[in-house]
């Protein structure tokens, strides 16, 4: 069908959009296109719109049928990941930000919230700065594998690019087990792994996960399996000597400076997940060498049962996870 369209350069794309919204010109049954660095931007009144001093031109539109992408209110394709209601940005550059963050309130995408990371993740607690363009601040409730998980992003890390890590790793937990959660944060991997009927340990530093860690194993239902203990793990576990079946060690950078405590936590058979932060010409090496070089004195055997590539962390560096057995003979 041939629409009347106002056409700018995509840069002035969405302050005309605005603008014609304003005037109640803007066409919202017709799709937005972008075509050679302009965009058209259907209106229901050709002449009004000359008369407000904008370049009409007729062209073929689609009716629109679904929802308004941010890509058709800018031009460009804007990269974001979503956790819970809060949608993510990480831009360099306040101004384009806050371009994408307009057209994500301006478009179909539901939301309460939009931030940009201020800062990289820093300090004990490992959590960044965030700057809100749009929205009342930076909790949100996440959803993930049927759980639900209370989480202010200001206070806590949490990363919604992992869920499927976690979810492999949750998958291989039988009932009855009895598992350390080393770094629990809000307890992504302790809460479905008490759904699934183990007893879970879960260790946190930061005060704020900690309390997390507890709404959220109760909004889950898993309360009665989740013991939480706040501090150094080194430091608050010494009644469970020996007691875990699996361990999960989930701090890149530094949890190979944790693996004597995890060895004095495992039983005679015991799966230790380690992530880490590696160089992409030997991965894997540097954590089973630290493994090996503390549970072999010990007088376990070890096993590297999964060598995995969890994702691209930084050029020639990779976050990995070993899956690691080890055994008393």
């Amino acid at each position: 069908m041939t629409t009347p369209c106002v056409r700018v350069s995509v840069s002035e794309g969405e302050p005309t959009r605005a603008a014609l919204a304003e005037r109640d010109l803007l066409d919202g049954d017709r799709e937005i296109a972008v075509e050679d660095g302009d965009i058209f931007l259907p209106v229901v009144d050709a002449a009004a719109a000359r008369e407000a001093g904008y370049e009409v031109v007729n062209r073929e539109t689609a009716e629109r049928d679904g929802p308004t992408p941010p890509a058709e209110l800018l031009g460009f394709e804007p990269s974001y990941e979503r956790l819970g209601d809060i949608v993510i940005l990480d831009e360099d550059h306040p101004e384009r930000a806050r371009r994408i963050a307009d057209a994500i309130v301006e478009s179909d995408v539901p939301c309460e919230a939009v931030v940009n990371r201020a800062s990289k993740v820093a300090g004990e607690y490992r959590v960044r700065e965030w700057d809100v363009l749009y929205g009342d601040g930076t909790e949100t409730v996440h959803r993930e594998y049927g759980h639900e998980f209370a989480i202010d992003i200001a206070e806590v890390y949490f990363s919604p690019r992992l869920a499927t890590e976690r979810h492999r790793v949750t998958a291989q937990v039988e009932a009855d087990e009895r598992i350390v959660d080393m770094f629990a944060g809000v307890g992504p991997f302790a809460v479905p792994m008490a759904a699934r009927g183990a007893a879970v340990l879960a260790c946190d530093v930061n005060p704020a996960a900690v309390a997390s860690l507890r709404e959220n194993a109760a909004r889950n239902g898993v309360a009665d399996a989740v013991t939480v203990l706040e501090g150094d793990v080194r430091e608050t576990t010494a009644d469970y000597n020996g007691w875990a079946d699996r361990i999960v060690m989930n701090l890149p950078h530094s949890a190979d400076g944790f693996l004597d405590t995890a060895v004095r936590l495992a039983g005679d058979d015991c799966v230790i997940h380690l992530y880490d932060i590696t160089h992409e010409d030997d991965p894997f090496g540097p954590g089973e060498r630290a493994v090996r070089a503390v549970a072999e004195p010990a007088g376990y055997e070890v096993e590297v049962l999964t060598r995995r590539e969890v994702r691209s962390y930084a050029p020639h560096e990779v976050n990995v996870c070993l899956d690691v057995r080890i055994r008393r003979p």
